[in-house]
């Protein structure tokens, strides 16, 4: 297990966690951290929280049936993000307003 550095930018230990855990798993497909985070946070947004690590998975495993390149990848995203835009972003929760 990799230890984390003090003041490591958080991006750095992002993409090393991601490392470390394809190579844990085998894989050798590059990760497009972006469009992930960037997916499951409109999952979030326009779903419901819980929505955001399901989308992700459901992604890759959709991509893995696919073939599991990247081309794989964005194309199983490019139809989430579709779907994803058929959906108003839900009503965020204010406990200072009424």
């Amino acid at each position: 297990m990799t230890a984390a550095v003090p003041g490591d930018a958080p991006d750095n230990r992002l993409d090393s966690w991601v490392e470390e855990v394809s190579r844990a798993l085998g894989l050798s497909t590059r990760v497009d951290r972006d469009l992930l985070l960037d997916l499951s946070k409109e999952a979030a947004h326009r779903v419901a929280r819980p929505a955001a690590p399901l989308t992700t998975f459901l992604l890759g495993l959709a991509a893995g049936a696919a073939g599991g390149t990247p081309v794989d990848v964005a194309a199983a995203a490019r139809v989430i993000a579709e779907l994803l835009a058929t959906h108003e972003p839900r009503e965020q929760h204010h406990p200072d307003r009424p």
